[in-house]
């Protein structure tokens, strides 16, 4: 910031004096505690710094804008007459689990050194809502063979319009969309790294690419098959089930046999399974498994179901992020686990957006990460239907009981009884004024409303966090 001393560049640990940067050895990482959004008096982003700031907000010159994430806005600046320290910005998209982690990309010996600041594991509805609108469909299907007075499946109208995505596709485009959007909002972000797939086809099929030159016999030839078969063979070994192990990619029918490349004819094998596996044809080495044997051969030819509805949303999630952001790059999934190798990262969604795109390596990452949970605004219907689809009572109209709604942020400070403590989370109200909150613990029970705090309001999202993944 320009002014005040409390609005300066964060520094970088000071314990830290990193040797000079060489290609393929891995730097210390660092882990940094909590960090917090700063806005400028028109809500405009202006810096995101590790400590909450006490003081400013003790002394008036800042007021708590959010609770979850925590976001302050400045009372006393803007961001035209400061000096604002840009970030980045990764997202490791995926069917059920999103990674975004906010970061700094400091240029160090003609590379780029990013160090995290934020990190944010999003989790989608996408099942969900399938479900229930399966569910739906079943029913009203159901209600049309009875032959009763139910109105004749219509055909007409039914055109779908150019880049219609099912709605639980679309759930996950508009998620990713909708917290790219805060986080330009609250952080002043530069650049978006997006992870477009987690296996490239063509890659995958000609093992070359037109657009990286790396994947021509360099550092990236293979990542996208190993990716995908670390994926679809749950990082196990096939044959025996071992895990936390190197894996070797191996042939379900030898090629010496007649066996192919294709990805549907490989599988993963640990050392002494491949080993003794050798040129043996897969019948006869699990002779005596016939229930393994039938399990590889069904899975071997299973295609990924979160790898198609990520092939469904990539092309969207990249026409949205560019209609949002003037500088979105994408990259690949081989790149990313390339990276994550070549830092010795662990494996988790938020490190996997940490480490998408160009980077030289990781200096630190978040402590602790930010598990934001999809879970909707409420329902529109006015009735309860019963198993075969017909109403069983009526939900009441009133959303809001004692000033608090379902799904408000809440914390409440029972003082005695079997109750007794401080409980942080989202609030079921009832009419009886007895909420019910769950926490990360659990669920706690017939809390009276005259305990419970507001904290924020709800917003369709479940908030808590977790520490992230350790360095081994």
């Amino acid at each position: 910031m320009g002014e005040g001393r409390s609005c300066r560049r964060a520094p970088i640990w000071q314990d830290v004096t990193p040797p000079p940067l060489q290609r393929g050895r891995a730097r210390p990482v660092r882990v940094i505690q909590r960090c917090s959004f700063w806005t400028d008096t028109t809500n405009r982003s202006c810096h995101v710094r590790r400590p909450v700031p006490a003081k400013l907000l003790s002394h008036g010159r800042a007021v708590v804008h959010r609770h979850t994430p925590f976001v302050i806005r400045l009372k006393d600046r803007t961001a035209a007459t400061s000096e604002v320290t840009g970030a980045e910005l990764g997202i490791d998209p995926g069917s059920r689990f999103t990674g975004i982690a906010l970061f700094r990309a400091v240029d160090e010996a003609d590379a780029s050194v990013r160090h995290g600041l934020f990190a944010i594991e999003l989790v989608h509805r996408g099942g969900p809502i399938s479900v229930r609108l399966t569910s739906r469909a079943t029913l009203r299907r159901a209600r049309r063979q009875r032959n009763l007075r139910y109105r004749a499946p219509r055909f007409n109208n039914r055109a779908r319009p150019e880049g219609w995505l099912a709605p639980s596709l679309r759930h996950r485009v508009d998620t990713i969309t909708a917290w790219v959007n805060r986080m330009t909002r609250w952080a002043p972000v530069r650049a978006v790294h997006v992870e477009l797939s987690v296996f490239d086809p063509h890659a995958m099929s000609a093992g070359t690419s037109a657009s990286v030159a790396e994947y021509r016999g360099g550092t990236l030839q293979g990542m996208e098959v190993r990716e995908y078969l670390l994926m679809k063979w749950n990082r196990a070994c096939a044959y025996c089930g071992a895990t936390s192990t190197p894996l070797n990619i191996d042939h379900i029918h030898p090629r010496s046999r007649g066996g192919s490349d294709r990805v549907s004819n490989l599988t993963l094998a640990c050392l002494p399974c491949n080993k003794r596996k050798s040129n043996m044809p897969v019948e006869d080495f699990l002779k005596k498994k016939p229930a393994v044997l039938s399990k590889i051969l069904q899975q071997a030819k299973t295609p990924l179901r979160d790898a198609a509805a990520m092939n469904a949303t990539r092309c969207a999630v990249l026409r949205a992020l560019k209609a949002l952001h003037p500088d979105v790059r994408p990259s690949t999934g081989g790149r990313t686990r390339w990276n994550r190798r070549r830092t010795s990262t662990p494996k988790s969604h938020t490190l996997d957006a940490l480490c998408v795109g160009v980077l030289a390596s990781v200096v630190r990452h978040p402590k602790a990460i930010q598990v934001v949970t999809a879970t909707g605004r409420g329902t529109y219907r006015r009735t309860a239907p019963d198993r075969y689809g017909f109403p069983r009572l009526a939900l009441p109209r009133t959303k809001q009981y004692f000033g608090y709604a379902t799904g408000d942020l809440v914390r409440a400070n029972v003082p005695n009884g079997k109750r007794q403590g401080n409980h942080t989370g989202r609030v079921a109200v009832r009419v009886t004024g007895n909420f019910n909150i769950k926490t990360r613990h659990g669920l706690v029970q017939g809390v009276n409303h005259r305990h419970v705090r507001l904290l924020q309001r709800a917003d369709g999202y479940a908030y808590t966090t977790r520490a992230e993944v350790a360095h081994a």
